[in-house]
């Protein structure tokens, strides 16, 4: 039996001795790579922070001990050493483990971790409120280096060190290099600095020279700063000790005799600590060492090689076709910039980061900055294209609000991910952008249905002169050809794509597909209708929608946005504004709840937003024994 099938809780593991525990990294990195493999998932990342997990628990002493993952995607160790090691073959799958820390899922969980950088705030929180109920836990924080680029996180470090509360933030730092000298150097000078009798010895000292007759606080001060000079020149740490933090590191995240000495030595300061170790990502799998990036975030793959299982489509993503466009779109307007917060991959925008490199700018991942920089840049004529995922882009609506739709400025959302995107599940879904973009005065919001109409709409945005959003999903784009001459659409125009009297379905976006689907079904059973393809969630085509609605009273309004406040509600809107009542209308789109990982098609159908469900719903609607159903949904 493996070291790993023994333990089912961080008791367990406590009882291994430390000669064993190198033995037990090895095995846990063995399952990682086995089931992301399998299940696609955060690897490199993980890989990265076995050695670390394993000292977190060897020391702490979790649920008690409070410990928060950031970004929680590093967390696959944790998992592992907490009571999921059988289950841990279900990650990322239906109803299985969720691929980031969640708070429902375990109690060893101390916070849902799904975005960056909040991980200090949220454990300064913890710490507080641990001290308000007399209860003495430690919390630990640990916080990758780009996580480190969010402004919350400063936000939270600020704050901590105000109010010097009881604190271990581990900056996870797999990025920035360090001679091995200074390295080597550092972590002696850590593990010294940090034992207990030192610790004492130096505050018992302090206060000896504080206490001598008029020249002591000179004194003090003077070895004070000798130290911190000394400590500062040998490490990196005179950031943190500015904030109020005693700062240990850089320490090698591999050397478990090293992290457990040092996070034993640091658990008995009842003061705000920042442990700064080195990691390396895809540590001890040679294909996540040599490309991190791509392993970042992977599909299933082939251990032996690391290649990809899934063979590539002909049919480009909706990502690559928008990243294809931005090139050839800059080629003849140098107002075009391009502004993404750390996903320079996933946006689709490396091509032009290598062909246009000084009208490219990743700002980190630092989406309110990203948005503010933009609308600053819009102020002098150019024309920024910002693109993040929807998810991601909900941490700058204050700033899309104030900074850029305030002035009505021409600014570009380009929302990737937007509606289901699988098996990232609640905090990635991009479910929300229709409702809380719409709301904004000056702020034009679009979907297209192909990629040729992602290609018109990125065409529309350039020429418009305001703010404006297009979202487009996660995926293969529909395979249609994307036309060389690229012609902008009419702001607020939609098109009429089949004819038939018996039922209207307004669809927007991806879901336009469902209903072209959905209509050829329906013809077969002998029901007609007349599918819209409405391109725009504000400003609708409300000459359209209503002379439609008019001649076809039974409408199905169809989206991959939750109901409240997307685009059914619009459409609601326009017709209570026509003064139009005579109509039965059902929305399909996602209820008021968060939705889970899982596959994209099978969540799709899960909560009625394919065309199937558009089949069944058209049923109910022309069912001529269901009066009382028709009448209550006239009163939408």
């Amino acid at each position: 039996m493996s070291f790993l099938e023994k333990i089912d809780s961080p008791a367990d593991l406590k009882r291994l001795s430390r000669n064993n525990l190198p033995v037990l990294a090895d095995e846990i990195r063995k399952v990682v790579v086995d089931v992301v493999s399998k299940n696609g998932g955060h690897l490199a990342s993980s890989l990265g922070v076995v050695e670390l997990a394993i000292a977190i628990h060897y020391v702490f002493d979790a649920p008690r001990d409070k410990i928060i993952w950031d970004v929680g995607h590093q967390s696959y160790a944790h998992k592992l050493l907490t009571g999921r090691r059988e289950q841990f073959h279900t990650l990322r799958r239906y109803q299985g483990l969720c691929g980031f820390s969640r708070i429902s899922e375990s109690p060893y969980d101390a916070f849902s971790t799904g975005h960056s950088s909040t991980s200090i705030s949220s454990g300064l929180g913890i710490a507080c409120a641990q001290r308000l109920k007399k209860e003495k836990a430690k919390v630990i924080v640990v916080i990758g280096d780009g996580s480190m680029t969010g402004g919350i996180a400063y936000e939270g470090l600020n704050q901590a060190g105000d109010i010097h509360k009881d604190l271990i933030v581990i900056l996870n730092d797999n990025e920035l290099s360090i001679s091995r000298n200074v390295g080597a150097l550092s972590s002696f000078l850590s593990r010294t600095f940090s034992a207990k009798y030192l610790l004492d010895f130096k505050k018992e000292f302090g206060e000896f020279l504080k206490s001598l007759p008029k020249i002591g606080d000179d004194i003090y001060q003077f070895a004070k700063r000798t130290e911190d000079s000394f400590k500062t020149f040998v490490t990196p740490g005179m950031l943190f000790e500015a904030f109020g933090f005693e700062y240990f590191g850089p320490i090698d995240g591999h050397n478990l005799n090293h992290l457990i000495s040092i996070l034993n030595n640091i658990k008995n300061l009842n003061e705000p600590v920042l442990l700064h170790v080195l990691t390396k990502k895809g540590k001890g799998y040679p294909p996540a060492e040599k490309n991190p990036v791509f392993f970042h975030g992977i599909g299933c793959f082939e251990v032996k090689t690391g290649n990809c299982k899934k063979k590539r489509n002909s049919i480009p993503s909706y990502t690559q076709v928008f990243g294809d466009a931005m090139v050839q779109l800059a080629k003849d307007d140098d107002r075009i910039i391009a502004v993404t917060a750390a996903m320079p991959e996933g946006t689709g925008l490396v091509k032009f980061a290598e062909t246009y490199p000084d009208r490219f700018f990743d700002v980190g991942i630092a989406e309110q900055h990203g948005v503010t920089f933009a609308a600053g840049m819009a102020t002098e004529g150019f024309r920024p294209v910002v693109a993040i995922y929807s998810t991601f882009l909900q941490r700058a609506y204050d700033q899309i609000l104030h900074d850029v739709c305030l002035e009505g400025l021409p600014v570009i959302f380009a929302i990737d991910r937007g509606g289901i995107v699988g098996e990232d599940g609640a905090t990635h879904n991009g479910l929300f952008d229709f409702s809380y973009l719409r709301s904004l005065p000056n702020m034009v919001v679009m979907a297209p249905k192909d990629e040729n109409e992602l290609v018109r709409m990125l065409a529309t945005a350039l020429a418009h002169n305001g703010p404006i959003a297009f979202r487009y999903p996660r995926g293969i784009a529909a395979g249609v050809k994307v036309e060389n001459e690229i012609i902008p659409i009419p702001i607020g125009k939609g098109e009429i794509l089949t004819g038939g009297d018996d039922l209207l379905i307004l669809a927007i976006g991806r879901s336009v597909g469902e209903a072209l689907i959905a209509h050829e079904t329906l013809l077969k059973r002998g029901i007609s209708s007349t599918v819209v393809n409405c391109r725009f969630v504000k400003p609708l085509d409300a000459d359209l929608i209503g002379s439609l609605v008019k001649k076809i009273p039974r409408v199905i309004t169809m989206e991959e946005n939750v109901r409240q406040g997307g685009f059914g509600s619009a459409v609601l809107e326009c017709l209570s504004d026509q003064g139009i009542t005579n109509f039965c209308m059902e929305r399909l789109g996602i209820p008021d709840l968060f939705v889970e990982h899982g596959p994209q098609r099978l969540i799709r159908s899960k909560y009625s937003i394919d065309a199937l469900a558009i089949v069944h719903t058209a049923e109910k609607l022309l069912n001529p024994f269901n009066h009382h159903y028709m009448t209550v949904s006239a009163r939408f």
